[in-house]
């Protein structure tokens, strides 16, 4: 599913207008996006998920073609956790 497939299925079940919809979902993903980047905070759906900032420690790794060692230096990056009842959702609906 899609971008574009969610706003037209909340215009379909909502009546909203496409740009409304439109409009809100994009507010939405960047209020998430500021929150984890500049923010740096966790975001919390209960009963949906939680998008949240995970760090990765710095690490050596090796490049095979040029035969050498390389750092990778720590970084974030975005995580999602679903919640357990979503979890449990999806577990019962694959029965």
């Amino acid at each position: 599913m899609t971008k574009a497939d969610i706003i037209n299925k909340i215009v379909e079940d909502t009546g909203l207008s496409k740009r409304d919809v439109a409009t809100t979902i994009e507010a939405f993903m960047e209020e998430v996006r500021q929150s984890l980047t500049a923010r740096k905070e966790d975001v919390f759906l209960r009963g949906f998920g939680s998008f949240i900032v995970k760090h990765r420690a710095p690490k050596t790794a090796r490049n095979i073609s040029k035969n050498i060692t390389i750092t990778i230096d720590a970084h974030d990056f975005p995580a999602f956790k679903p919640a357990k009842s979503f979890i449990a959702k999806m577990k019962n609906s694959t029965n």
